[in-house]
């Protein structure tokens, strides 16, 4: 008989950012306390799981909010590079409507493929890497469940593609919220369903909120 084995992709917390920046790959930007906050709830929900690996994204806010669920459940994080945040050519500028590089003439033949797209690392290579290192996951944890910190744009490409559906999107229709839970249901090796949580829902800024998910 097959085995029932489950990989959450849990979103990080709130990042410290007050300069509004586009921090994409950027060393240095960790959790704010209510990412923190966040990430605990995060763990506070997983407690009754039966997780035996915990794997995050290199960087420092994925790792932050890593460590509270690891260390509930007695584990030491791994890190895999195919969970870290898309590669973005406006990282390091704000982007804001009116005020960032979106308003400046200079930057729109970045923008010139919505579709691939043509600012940043393919849709289909992130969503590659990230069912990669779930699978990866999946095999380690067979047979129980496994917990994967990583960003949005990955995780939520991730779920379209496992989903069959279109890569190109519009962002603010993801739902992947902070310190979200999208947990991939496999049978064997094979993905029968995927289910979407939100531990954190009442600590989301009304801003972030994502209607429906």
């Amino acid at each position: 008989m097959s085995q029932r084995t489950i990989v959450h992709l849990l979103r990080h917390g709130e990042v410290h950012n007050p300069a509004g920046i586009l921090y994409g790959r950027l060393p240095g930007y960790q959790l704010s306390d209510l990412g923190h906050a966040m990430a605990e709830r995060a763990a506070e929900h997983l407690a009754d799981r039966d997780i035996v690996l915990v794997v995050c994204s290199p960087l420092e806010r994925a790792r932050q909010t890593a460590a509270p669920v690891a260390e509930r459940f007695g584990l030491e994080p791994r890190i895999d590079d195919r969970l870290i945040e898309s590669a973005n050519s406006f990282e390091g500028m704000t982007v804001g409507v009116g005020d960032g590089a979106l308003g400046h003439p200079r930057h729109w033949w970045r923008l010139r493929n919505p579709f691939r797209p043509s600012w940043g690392e393919p849709y289909g290579q992130i969503a590659e890497r990230v069912l990669a290192a779930a699978a990866a996951a999946r095999d380690d944890a067979l047979g129980h469940e496994a917990v994967l910190v990583s960003h949005q744009l990955p995780i939520w490409v991730a779920r379209l593609r496992a989903e069959g559906r279109r890569l190109w999107h519009d962002p603010r229709r993801r739902v992947c919220s902070l310190a979200s839970i999208t947990s991939l249901n496999y049978e064997g090796t094979t993905l029968t369903s995927i289910s979407y949580a939100e531990p954190a829902a009442d600590l989301l800024p009304a801003a972030t909120r994502i209607a429906g998910a």
